[in-house]
């Protein structure tokens, strides 16, 4: 009972800010008419909620099957941003990536990084380019240059290596989503909203910087506080801590994107 409450409590959070939020008021106003249709015995509206609420579970299932899965898979083990690495390679690993996008956001240069955590991120490495390299400022500079045939993509970090890139990521499906967002930042969100990935996207128009977790945008001003963050992260590998907690939210209709 203890686990299936848990898993309903990080789908509902999971949901937030999604069309799971509609579906779910949904069940609660059918509620309601079902509760009336008791109180007034209107046989033909209880008759159809009866057959309803029959097949709910199955029906939720389906329609939070994403979020299921996400929970499920964030349970079965721990964080692993930039997994795979000792402590003493992790400062190496992280000045590299956080070289290149200082470098990336100073000269507005578009790029979307994926790193991967519990979670596997399979389906989506096998949507760009294999790399399976060793991370390295010079190269992930490279890959998001203008004239690169995968700069639009995504670039996948998994254990400690560039796994992919020019992959292709779903779209944020959060319907309060700023319309000034581009593209990467809906894949970020995407991303995230369905995994448990962090991803951090500068903007091509603005060199803004942005760090995604859990479909949550959250703005970061400058290289000392992104290594201070992603460092976090890499250090709270126990899923169950609100990482989210110390980020700065960019918040729903926030510019800096």
């Amino acid at each position: 009972m203890a686990i299936v409450t848990v898993v309903v409590y990080q789908c509902l959070v999971m949901s937030k800010g999604t069309r799971a939020v509609q579906i779910m008021i949904g069940v609660a106003i059918l509620s309601i008419f079902y509760w009336l249709g008791v109180q007034y015995e209107l046989h033909t509206l209880n008759w159809f909620l009866n057959n309803f609420f029959d097949s709910i579970i199955i029906i939720l299932v389906i329609l939070f099957q994403d979020q299921i899965r996400s929970v499920l898979a964030s349970m079965a083990g721990q964080g692993r941003i930039f997994g795979g690495l000792q402590r003493e390679k992790l400062s190496e690993e992280l000045d590299e990536v956080i070289e290149a996008i200082v470098a990336m956001a100073r000269e507005k240069i578009g790029a979307l990084i994926v790193f991967e955590r519990a979670q596997g991120l399979g389906n989506f490495i096998e949507t760009g380019t294999l790399l399976q390299s060793k991370i390295h400022s010079d190269l992930i500079y490279a890959i998001f240059q203008s004239k690169a045939s995968i700069h639009d993509g995504a670039m996948i970090v998994s254990a400690g290596q560039i796994a992919a890139v020019g992959c292709y990521l779903p779209l944020a499906r959060n319907i309060e989503i700023d319309r000034h967002y581009g593209t990467r930042h809906r894949a970020a969100i995407g991303v995230t909203e369905v995994t448990d990935a962090v991803v951090i996207v500068v903007s091509e128009e603005t060199g803004h910087i942005n760090l995604c977790l859990n479909g949550a945008l959250h703005f970061v001003s400058d290289a000392k506080k992104l290594r201070v963050y992603l460092k976090h992260l890499w250090a709270h590998r126990d899923l169950s801590h609100n990482i989210a907690d110390f980020l700065p939210s960019a918040g729903v209709g926030d510019t800096k994107k």
